[in-house]
């Protein structure tokens, strides 16, 4: 229904800057988008029931575009919900209302609550009754002696794995060696061969300084030959003293793996596992006495938090009824003198109902609002849309602009119902949100469209068979032009144009004068 007859697709596209992109950080983190300044949101429908949302060229689902929108855009129509009708929002509005006084209070709350949770997490790891803890202590006395017994060695793994390839090729091993030490050894061997050689060499090595050298590097050569000799023969001696055969070094290696298996990867990880079972162990051992001592700990941190809920419900009752009273002022002022408004609380519970599952207090908070007199108050929520309605939402955002994350509100003929100096009065309102938001309104009446910063002509027309909407800015001359006719005038009537110049005076002169 979004796409005009005829064609195949329609295409929308929004850009909005942010005054404060820290706001959005986790949605940013959360989309897996750069955290920017600007935001540039697009969608695209086709006739086929497929949509496609971009936001800064990226593809979100409409969940993450809603979660976004949210946070940028309040619109407020005839029949709209709007952010305001969650009582969590109202809440946390009413503690923005409350000033630094209801914040310092709520950062105290938070951190004791923190304390308060760490000490619940630890109560709930001894957790469990008698028999399971005991149940616990058997695995884990079994898994401390298991590693106990093992006794592993740092690099041992290794170590056997390299004996176990020697000892599978010990005859092969052995048979190199000792050919070495034979050819060695042996009577005729290398080392005899070079000792006599190195005997006649000797008797020339006072001819020449060349022939010395030449001895020095046989003498060398006979030295490194007895050391192989002697290598080999160590080398094999430690076959022969070896404590460990194939079988036993396998078993070892079996028992190292499913140490590993079960309590980590390597050497370092069952260590650590080890340290931390025998810490579970001492903990489960001395149950009565940690836990008689968070136990107690609970208690004293449940009644400072008490204390701190009841500090934080007072103010927050206190502010909500200074805001009470305010509203209640804007609606005056927009011609509901009648009008009832007020901030119900749930009563206060005592410690003992107290639940300390929030670090926002025990408070539950709901508006209500009848907007004639001898009419009950009701929930917002139940509260039908309408001019009244209108013109209450108007009251509450002219006091919480500035409180609001929100940095754009849309009115849709929010002037719906409102005439003559109750629409001068409106008007004024928007001007005064407009200094903490950006305002856009759609409106028909020229005391709205007269206090406008900037105006936007929608005109529909009929064209072969077709209704084409354009958007028009619209320049001094032209915003004169629309609000004669808003008013009703003829174009070429001096005092309509008179009238409509007088408006848009009247409405710089009131914008100039805002602090």
């Amino acid at each position: 229904t979004m796409i005009r007859n005829g064609q195949v697709e329609a295409f929308v596209k929004a850009e909005f800057l942010l005054d404060n992109p820290d706001v959005f950080n986790d949605l940013f983190v959360e989309c897996d988008l750069e955290n920017e300044d600007v935001l540039i949101i697009s969608r695209r429908y086709t006739v086929d029931g497929k949509s496609t949302v971009k936001i800064n060229g990226s593809t979100v689902t409409v969940n993450m575009l809603k979660k976004f929108t949210s946070n940028l855009v309040d619109v407020h129509g005839q029949s709209e919900h709007f952010y305001l009708l969650k009582s969590a929002n109202q809440l946390n509005l009413v503690d923005k209302f409350g000033g630094d006084k209801l914040s310092a209070v709520k950062e105290d709350l938070s951190r004791e609550y923190v304390k308060y949770k760490d000490v619940i997490a630890k109560l709930d790891k001894l957790g469990g009754d008698e028999s399971q803890r005991l149940m616990r202590l058997d695995v884990l006395n079994y898994q401390i002696n298991e590693i106990e017994k093992a006794d592993l060695k740092e690099g041992e793994e290794t170590e056997l794995l390299e004996l176990k390839e020697k000892l599978k090729n010990q005859e092969k091993i052995m048979s190199a060696l000792s050919c070495v030490k034979n050819a060695v050894t042996d009577e005729g061997g290398v080392s005899d061969i070079l000792s006599n050689v190195c005997r006649v060499v000797s008797g020339i090595t006072g001819l020449s300084d060349e022939y010395s050298s030449f001895y020095d590097r046989l003498e060398n050569l006979l030295a490194e030959v007895d050391d192989l000799s002697n290598s080999a023969d160590n080398m094999l001696s430690g076959f022969e003293d070896s404590a460990y055969d194939v079988d036993e070094i396998e078993d070892r290696l079996s028992l190292i793996k499913s140490l590993k298996k079960k309590y980590g990867g390597d050497y370092k990880s069952i260590l650590e596992y080890y340290d931390k079972a025998v810490n579970e162990k001492d903990t489960l051992e001395n149950f009565n006495d940690i836990a008689n001592n968070l136990l107690i700990e609970k208690d004293k941190l449940q009644e400072v938090l008490f204390k701190k809920y009841c500090e934080l419900s007072d103010i927050r009752r206190e502010s909500a009824e200074k805001f009470s009273i305010n509203v209640l002022e804007e609606l005056k002022e927009l011609g509901m003198s009648k009008a009832q408004f007020a901030a119900e609380f749930s009563p206060k519970p005592s410690i003992k109902d107290c639940k300390f599952d929030s670090a926002n207090g025990f408070d539950n908070m709901e508006f209500l609002f009848s907007a004639n007199l001898g009419e009950p108050l009701k929930t917002l929520s139940a509260v039908i849309s309408g001019g009244e309605m209108s013109r209450f939402m108007l009251s509450i955002k002219a006091q919480t602009a500035k409180y609001n994350d929100i940095s754009t509100f849309i009115f849709d003929e929010i002037d719906a119902g409102i005439s003559g100096n109750i629409a001068k009065v409106v008007a004024e309102k928007f001007a005064k949100i407009s200094k903490q938001v950006q305002v856009i309104a759609i409106s028909h009446l020229p005391q709205i469209s007269s206090m406008a910063d900037n105006n936007l002509l929608i005109v529909k027309t009929e064209d072969c068979d077709k209704t084409l909407t354009t958007v028009k800015k619209l320049d001094y001359e032209q915003k004169i032009k629309e609000i004669t006719r808003l008013i009703g005038g003829d174009a070429d009537s001096d005092s309509a144009h008179a009238l409509s110049i007088e408006l848009i005076n009247n409405a710089n002169e009131y914008k100039k004068n805002l602090n």
